[in-house]
C-alpha cells in the first residue's frame, strides 16, 4: 500500500492535536484500552466532552498546558492507504520542532480557527511549508460549530488563505471547513454544513495523488553499504546497497560513481524477495555493476547523461536548532543522504524573518529557531541536487563534533 505522511501545522489551540485524534478514533484507529484511558484522563479534568488530543500530546507539560511541544507521530492505516502523522506544536518557539515534522511530508494539514481567520501563525507555518516544499496543504477551517457552521465566514477564511498562499509557492491547495470536536467533516460528511460539497478530510487523504511527488527524472542512489557475502557460491559477488532517492534505474544502465567519477554498466538489481526488472523511489535494493569500480558508503551511483552537482561550496537554506548560535569557524559534520562530510560555515548571506517573509540582510546573528541563508565550505566534495529537484539529495542536517548535537537542518540552493 502506497505511504502518505503528512504533519498538522497551525496556531496555538487552532485543534491540532483534537483533529489528529478525531480522525484516529473516527477511522477505529485506536485499542479500546486507550480510548478508557483518555475518556478517564477527561473526566478527571471536569471536561464535559473527550479530549481527543491527550491520543497526541503525552508529555506531562503538554497535557497541563493544553498545547503541543514536542513532535508526536502517530501510524495507522485505511484498507487504501497507509499514515504517518506529524502532530507538531506552534508557539513559535517551538519553529524547530515544526521544521522536524514538516521535512519528510508529503502533506501538510493547516488548521485555522474560524473564528479568528488567518492569523499570524498560520502565516508562519504555510510559510515554512513552502520553503520544506511540501507540495500539498490541506486547510482545515476548524471550529465550524462555533460560528454556527456559517457559510459566510468559511468563504471569508478560504478568500483571506488564498490571497496570503499567492505570494508561496505550493502546487495543490484544498480546504475542508470542520469541527474536530465534533467529528464534522473529519472522517464523515457533516449533516450541519449540507452546502459544503467536497469530500471529508479522511476521504480526501485517501485519494490525493502523490505519486507524481517523487522524481522519477533524475537518478539518484545513495549508496548505504557494500555487500560482500563471503559464503560458497558468492566468491566473487559484490554489490551496492542503498534506497533509491530519484529516478529510475534497470539493469543495462550506464551509469557514473560520484565524486570518483568512474562509469560502468548495472549488471543486475535485487531486493529481498529477487532481482527486479527496474528501481525507483523509495525502493531499497542492491545494485550490481559489471566492472569491480571503488564504490563505498556516501559515493552516489548516478546515469552518465544526468548527473548531479559535485562542490566543496555550497548555499544553505537552514533552521537553527542549538541553544547557542554557530561559533566562528566550528566544524561541524554534516550529514546528507549516506554521506558524512566536515563542514564549517563561511558566511552569513542573509536572516528571514519568518512572520513577515522579509529578508535581513544586515543581520548575521543567529540564534535558535532562526532560519538564514548561509554558505558552507566542506573537506570533501559533496553530491547534491537542489532541494526544490530533489529533497533527499537536497537536504542536509549539521552536528556539532563536540556535543554530538544535532545543530540545524537544513535545503542545498545554488
Amino acid at each position: 500500500m502506497e505511504l502518505l505522511r503528512f504533519t498538522t501545522a497551525g496556531s496555538v489551540d487552532d485543534g491540532k492535536s483534537t483533529l489528529i485524534g478525531r480522525l484516529l478514533y473516527d477511522s477505529k484507529s485506536i485499542f479500546e484500552d486507550q480510548i478508557a484511558a483518555v475518556k478517564q484522563s477527561s473526566e478527571r479534568k471536569g471536561l464535559q466532552h473527550v479530549d481527543f488530543s491527550l491520543l497526541t500530546d503525552g508529555l506531562r507539560s503538554e497535557r497541563e498546558q493544553g498545547i503541543t511541544i514536542d513532535v508526536a507521530y502517530r501510524y495507522f492505516a485505511t484498507p487504501k492507504r497507509k499514515f504517518i502523522i506529524a502532530d507538531t506544536p506552534g508557539h513559535i518557539q517551538y519553529t524547530r520542532n515544526m521544521v522536524t515534522g514538516a521535512s519528510t511530508a508529503n502533506l501538510a494539514l493547516v488548521l485555522v480557527d474560524a473564528r479568528h481567520g488567518v492569523i499570524e501563525q498560520t502565516c508562519r507555518h504555510s510559510f515554512i511549508a513552502s520553503l520544506l516544499r511540501i507540495p500539498h496543504i490541506i486547510v482545515c477551517i476548524n471550529k465550524m460549530d462555533l460560528v454556527d457552521y456559517s457559510e459566510e465566514v468559511y468563504n471569508r477564511v478560504v478568500e483571506e488563505y488564498h490571497t496570503f498562499a499567492s505570494k508561496l509557492d505550493i502546487k495543490d491547495i484544498r480546504y475542508i471547513p470542520m469541527s474536530a470536536l465534533d467529528g464534522d467533516n473529519v472522517v464523515n460528511r457533516s449533516e450541519n454544513m449540507p452546502w459544503y460539497k467536497g469530500a471529508s478530510l479522511l476521504d480526501t487523504l485517501e485519494t490525493i495523488h502523490i505519486s507524481s511527488d517523487q522524481n522519477h527524472l533524475d537518478a539518484r542512489f545513495p549508496v548505504q553499504t557494500v555487500i560482500r557475502p563471503h559464503q560458497d557460491g558468492y566468491h566473487d559477488y559484490r554489490s551496492y546497497a542503498g534506497r533509491v532517492a530519484g529516478g529510475i534505474f534497470r539493469p543495462g544502465d550506464k551509469v557514473t560513481v560520484l565524486p570518483s567519477g568512474l562509469t560502468s554498466t548495472i549488471k543486475s538489481i535485487s531486493t529481498f524477495s529477487g532481482d527486479v526488472a527496474e528501481a525507483f523511489s523509495p525502493m531499497s535494493v542492491s545494485i550490481n555493476l559489471e566492472d569491480d569500480v571503488d564504490v563505498s558508503r556516501g559515493d552516489m551511483i548516478v546515469k552518465n547523461n544526468n548527473q548531479p552537482e559535485v562542490s566543496q561550496d555550497i548555499d544553505v537554506l537552514m533552521c537553527w536548532m542549538a541553544n547557542k548560535g554557530p561559533r566562528p569557524g566550528a566544524k561541524y559534520h554534516l550529514k546528507s543522504t549516506t554521506n558524512d562530510v566536515m563542514a564549517i560555515i563561511k558566511e552569513v548571506i542573509y536572516k528571514i524573518d519568518i512572520n513577515t517573509m522579509q529578508r535581513l540582510d544586515q543581520d548575521s546573528d543567529i540564534k535558535m529557531n532562526d532560519m538564514a541563508r548561509v554558505r558552507m565550505r566542506t573537506t570533501r566534495p559533496l553530491v547534491f541536487d537542489e532541494y526544490r529537484r530533489n529533497r533527499i539529495t537536497g537536504s542536509l542536517i549539521l552536528i556539532d563534533e563536540a556535543t554530538n548535537e544535532t545543530v540545524a537542518a537544513g535545503t542545498i540552493h545554488s
